[in-house]
């Protein structure tokens, strides 16, 4: 495999897409990938984090994991997103990051990064696959090639089934509802393939 570098950005407010985000880079990494796990920056009120126990311990928990920058998206072969779901759409967060890749994209320097998402919501129709397929309206808007997993591994079938990027339930106390770890690491994997199928024919 050609050698390829993955990005993996997140946005995790108590910790379901940090984990994610961390099974995907060993999927990635398992496909030979150089990875790099990013967080994008928290926009929310310190009173609101404050409000939330475990949104201020996984603030605290992952303080030294760094920021996602420009430099990041130019450095890589594929991206990988993580988030939950914010009313069936991606997180202000992330769309806050998203929105200052202008310069990039008006330079080309986003066309055919191969591009594959995650997502989270507290009930199993809580817009998981709208955030998904939302995020995926900016990819095209780059020119990247989205790597959806599909059903394109066993997993997808033990996982919840989500085709677009896996996606998980979680309940009040924070537990994931479907056993989505082998799925994800497929996908992480499966985005590093393509990449580099799509790198050698550069």
């Amino acid at each position: 495999m050609t050698n390829v570098n993955v990005a993996i950005i997140y946005y995790s407010s108590t910790g379901t897409n940090y984990q994610m985000a961390k099974w995907a880079e060993e999927g990635a990494k398992s496909a030979g990938a150089e990875v790099k796990v990013r967080k994008v920056p928290e926009l929310a009120p310190q009173e609101a984090i404050n409000s939330n126990p475990a949104w201020k311990a996984h603030l605290e928990e992952t303080k030294d994991v760094p920021e996602v920058s420009l430099d990041d998206l130019e450095w890589a072969d594929a991206i990988i997103f993580s988030m939950p779901t914010r009313f069936g759409n991606v997180p202000g967060q992330m769309k806050q990051f998203l929105d200052t890749t202008g310069g990039l994209w008006a330079n080309g320097k986003l066309m055919n990064k191969v591009v594959s998402a995650m997502s989270s919501a507290n009930n199993p129709h809580g817009g998981q696959e709208a955030t998904v397929k939302a995020l995926y309206t900016t990819m095209m808007h780059w020119g990247a090639i989205i790597a959806a997993p599909g059903y394109t591994d066993q997993s997808a079938f033990t996982s919840g089934g989500n085709p677009y990027g896996n996606s998980v339930t979680v309940d009040q106390n924070g537990t994931m509802q479907e056993d989505v770890e082998e799925a994800v690491k497929h996908q992480g994997k499966r985005t590093a393939t393509i990449a580099s199928w799509v790198k050698q024919s550069q």
